[in-house]
């Protein structure tokens, strides 16, 4: 009874009833994705679905940061008014860079394709501003539901994306399984995420005595913009080098020890990145806000970021435990003899994915503690040692496993530093001297 007892008073606790909601909601969504997929890949084929891979490898970053991250500070005003100014600078900044790309395209578009090895993808070319734009508009209403604590909408939302888009795919395949449906699904994904977090923002009655604030003018937009600059000047390119960085693997392997290394690599993160980042990114979406407001009332941030970074140790070191331990017999038994290597492989980055996933509280509390300069030089650093780790791993050992393992190594090491870091830098003599400087 007191096992039963505690852990009905753990699920209880607002922060975890939350995450739990967002979590439940994605998990319900990438089971929808699952049921589909048999008949979407079965209808489209292969080459369709690689087509509309090298897009989203070019359009999905261009959408990460066509706003320069601005959208990312909605979260953290005290101001209701400021908060809605940053939004709709996020999406004047996102139009400005659509309509900029789109001119490139224009100019420059055969040339960029042939320098990104993304020929394929020529007929589909201004489809990517469109993806630009769609993608703003739909990250700054994600931020808005964070700020409002609309988690509960936010999960709903998820899984009728999942439940629309995925029928829309396979009706579509069965008239017309073509690449250029795949990618149009994708744009209007975003537009439905986005017209539905609108819609139930609106209809949600929790929120709906805030909207009166939002019609108070909001700061300049070159104000804003200036004093949340950090986001376009640090955190922008911290993004893209992190992104450059998680796929240092894929190409090290595909250049050095061929395509079948990848495969196992792919495999091995892949499965591995699943559960943690179902759980990871709903606690990310949940901690944010909760961090902010508590470094606003002068809370004790140290000790919340700590809490937090031990309660996903504790939840998630079980089955990274089990990985590590089984990892070849395991991928063995799943996928069958041939994929014993990349259970190898898992066994390594179980190492560097466990610190990924306990990093997250960490990592959601760096711009409500003005720490994103401090973000981009670690980034640096940890891009510069996951590179020599793999030059290491070919150049002196010859081997793909040794690459792996020094370059989940390097990550452990490079994950605990920023832990340690962001925890040391949330005291509060720290959070009054970012108070005084804003």
């Amino acid at each position: 009874m007191s096992v039963r007892h505690t852990i009905f008073q753990f699920t209880r606790r607002p922060f975890v009833r939350n995450v739990l909601a967002v979590a439940g909601g994605t998990a319900v969504a990438q089971g929808i994705t699952m049921a589909f997929s048999p008949i979407v890949t079965r209808l489209y084929g292969p080459e369709a679905y690689g087509i509309q891979g090298v897009f989203m490898s070019v359009a999905g970053i261009l959408g990460t940061v066509a706003a320069m991250n601005y959208p990312i500070a909605i979260v953290l005003p005290k101001s209701e008014a400021e908060a809605f100014g940053l939004a709709r600078l996020s999406i004047y900044i996102g139009i400005g860079m659509s309509m900029l790309a789109a001119a490139l395209l224009f100019l420059y578009g055969s040339e960029l394709l042939d320098l990104l090895n993304a020929g394929k993808i020529a007929a589909f070319i201004y489809l990517i501003p469109v993806f630009m734009l769609v993608s703003v508009v739909n990250r700054v209403a994600s931020q808005w539901l964070i700020r409002k604590k609309a988690f509960a909408l936010t999960a709903r939302i998820a899984i009728w994306q999942a439940l629309l888009i995925n029928s829309a795919k396979a009706g579509l395949g069965f008239a017309y399984p073509a690449a250029i449906a795949l990618i149009v699904m994708n744009i209007l994904n975003g537009l439905l995420g986005t017209a539905m977090a609108l819609f139930g923002w609106r209809m949600s009655r929790a929120i709906q005595p805030v909207a009166a604030k939002v019609l108070d003018p909001p700061s300049n937009a070159w104000t804003l913009a200036k004093n949340h600059r950090d986001f376009p000047l640090y955190r922008t390119p911290q993004e893209l080098l992190n992104t450059f960085s998680h796929s240092l693997p894929v190409m090290m392997l595909a250049t050095c020890f061929g395509p079948s290394k990848v495969g196992f690599f792919s495999i091995a993160s892949g499965v591995l990145a699943l559960p943690a980042g179902l759980i990871g990114t709903s606690v990310m979406q949940v901690f944010y806000p909760r961090i902010n407001e508590a470094i606003h009332r002068g809370e004790d941030a140290k000790g919340l970021i700590v809490k937090a970074t031990l309660g996903l140790a504790l939840s998630g070191a079980l089955p990274f435990l089990v990985v590590i331990a089984a990892g070849p017999m395991l991928f063995g038994l799943v996928f069958g003899a041939e994929w014993e290597t990349a259970g190898v492989y898992a066994q390594w980055l179980s190492l560097w994915l466990f610190f990924q996933y306990i990093n997250k509280p960490a990592v959601s509390a760096i711009p409500a503690l003005g720490l994103q300069r401090g973000l981009l030089v670690y980034e640096l650093f940890s891009t510069g040692t996951k590179v020599l780790a793999l030059y290491l791993g070919y150049v002196v050992f010859k081997s793909d496993v040794a690459a792996i393992a020094l370059f989940s190594g390097f990550g452990v090491v490079a994950y605990a530093w920023l832990i340690l870091w962001v925890i040391v830098h949330s005291g509060k003599p720290l959070l009054k001297s970012i108070a005084d400087t804003v």
